[in-house]
């Protein structure tokens, strides 16, 4: 929770920053490059968050990141900070938080659908448009097939689920008839 709570805070500080200059897509951006060099780069990662090394050479490493990925001043400086304040192991936390605030600064929700059958682009426009109407906001969905549902499809936005699947529809017709309805 204490990690979350820290990733909120410094990824609303540098999504301030990116409103205040109107280039907070941008940070975005340089953020998951960065992020994802160091996915890429394990060993890179453990050399920048791990206390064991020290300070100065940990900023010389992020020194060469940062400038290898071509990153904005505001980000080297958000990401310098974030080093001397210890706070690099949450990093891809950070990244995560900050991309919600984008969406909710832009009145945006992630869904997942998962259907057992991968959808037309037909469908899916249908299904992202009847979310669109219940969630009141723009919807950008993230598809996934999971044949044991059998068939129909789940929705989740958020909190919400909306489960219309063949297996959660018999698992039901079974806990009726065990009660006797």
């Amino acid at each position: 929770m204490k990690n979350l709570i820290l990733a909120k805070r410094y990824a609303r500080a540098l999504l301030t920053i990116g409103q205040e200059d109107k280039k907070y897509k941008k940070y975005g951006e340089e953020l998951d490059a960065f992020v994802g060099f160091l996915k890429e780069n394990p060993e890179v990662e453990n050399a920048i968050s791990n206390p064991r090394y020290p300070v100065e050479n940990r900023q010389n490493v992020l020194k060469i990141i940062v400038e290898k990925l071509g990153l904005s001043n505001a980000v080297q400086r958000f990401l310098a900070l974030v080093l001397e304040k210890k706070r690099m192991p949450y990093i891809a936390s950070i990244c995560e938080c900050y991309h919600s605030l984008v969406d909710d600064l832009e009145n945006i929700s992630r869904a997942k659908i998962i259907s057992a059958v991968p959808l037309e682009e037909k469908a899916l426009s249908s299904i992202t448009k009847a979310l669109e109407k219940i969630v009141g906001r723009k919807i950008i969905a993230e598809t996934k097939t999971d044949p044991e549902i059998i068939g129909g499809v789940i929705a989740k936005v958020g909190d919400l689920v909306l489960d219309g699947s063949v297996k959660t529809q018999l698992l039901n017709i079974k806990e009726n008839l065990k009660r006797g309805e």
